[in-house]
């Protein structure tokens, strides 16, 4: 019994038949109403669906049926929406509020004649019925919703026509595929995009303020046999052969300055920082491999740019190292804050010995340079922007 009554509701044959429906419903629809009310309004099919009309959630109807023949009748149905949207065009705004349960003889009258002035138009694209092919109590039945609203463009207003007909009395042509299917022999080399997190870590404002190239920050809750690839909002893990050429020397970490405590309570505030690959392309049959917990070897994600981000938002670039048993990233870009702002790039030979000379300037030379040009941190906390960050309680 259940499997006759997914085979009466199933919509894989509508799906190859929708561009016929589309092709024929509604412009003959249109016609009739613009004939009907002086192109005052357009409807657009907006849904096709086999015996449950799942485009009509619990709405109160004005329904006209209409006899084709003994066996068979044609709905019309349309929401107090659309009703309120004709009326008021045809008849003039009311005082009251449109109620469907109170609708008047006039009101009716010019809604029923609507219907049946669409039959009359709809019935020379339907056959005639067969009697001896199917009885009323079974037979499938189609219901193409559309949305009617003024032609206006001001009048933002909507509501919902819907014609329903016997399946049976319609010749829908069903699309025939053009060229090759699909098949399984293309799903594992075909493409996909996928974005890479290596991980993620807690970071001082103080401290990314003063990051700079050639720093190395390493991510606590990265594992160098683990990544985590994100497709269309969807997160897996993916293990992976780390690649130990990428090791480096261990390192403290920025220094005795990182993570101390600032007198100032804005540097103190910790926020998250994560490291995300540029997108890459995956295929599907490594997916696959990825869902059945095989180890999958992404050895050009190692030769990929790797962005920081705090907040969604990239504040460096770098390569990826691993230090010990974590993944780090050693700087090669820092992405400057506020307007204006140019990234820091890596110190050159030129810009170290134009340090040195500045070295050789008097105590009174750089006395005045100091009291007339901020210093370089000072420059730094003029471009950081501390609104984007919120101050929580926990942080205090």
């Amino acid at each position: 019994m259940e499997d006759k009554l997914q085979n009466s509701i199933s919509t894989k044959q509508l799906y190859r038949e929708f561009d016929w429906y589309k092709n024929t419903f509604p412009t003959l629809v249109q016609e009739s109403c613009d004939e009907f009310f002086d192109k005052n309004f357009r409807l657009e099919l907006i849904g096709l669906s086999k015996n449950i009309n799942c485009m009509l959630d619990n709405e109160s109807c004005f329904v006209t049926k209409i006899k084709i023949d003994n066996e068979y009748d044609m709905f019309f149905r349309l929401t107090d929406k659309a009703i309120n949207i004709i009326l008021s065009k045809i008849l003039g705004q009311t005082k009251h509020k449109f109620n469907i349960n109170k609708i008047s003889e006039l009101e009716s009258k010019v809604i029923t004649s609507f219907n049946d002035f669409m039959f009359e138009h709809i019935k020379t694209i339907i056959n005639q019925p067969d009697p001896t092919q199917i009885k009323r109590s079974n037979f499938d039945t189609v219901h193409l919703t559309f949305i009617i609203k003024e032609v206006e463009e001001y009048n933002h207003s909507a509501g919902k026509f819907i014609i329903t007909l016997p399946q049976v009395l319609v010749n829908a042509q069903e699309i025939q595929p053009a060229g090759n299917a699909f098949t399984e022999v293309n799903f594992p080399n075909s493409e996909t995009y996928a974005s890479v997190f290596v991980g993620k870590t807690k970071f001082s404002l103080y401290d990314i303020k003063n990051l700079e190239a050639e720093d190395v920050v390493v991510f606590d809750d990265s594992d160098l046999k683990s990544v985590r690839l994100s497709i269309n909002g969807e997160n897996m893990d993916v293990n992976i052969n780390p690649n130990m050429d990428l090791l480096i020397p261990d390192i403290d970490n920025g220094g005795d300055e990182m993570g101390e405590t600032h007198g100032n309570i804005w540097d103190s505030i910790e926020v998250e920082m994560s490291a995300e690959f540029d997108t890459v392309k995956i295929s599907l049959g490594e997916l696959k491999d990825i869902e059945n917990g095989l180890v999958v070897d992404l050895a050009s994600l190692y030769d990929n740019n790797v962005t920081l981000k705090v907040e969604g938002k990239p504040i460096a670039s770098g390569s990826l190292v691993i230090v010990n048993d974590r993944y780090g990233v050693k700087i090669n870009n820092v992405i400057a804050q506020g307007e204006g702002g140019a990234s820091r790039p890596a110190a050159t030979a030129e810009n170290a010995a134009s340090e040195d000379v500045e070295d050789f300037a008097s105590q009174d030379e750089q006395e005045q340079f100091s009291s007339e040009e901020p210093s370089q941190e000072g420059e730094s906390d003029e471009e950081f922007d501390y609104s984007d960050f919120e101050l929580e309680d926990e942080n205090i």
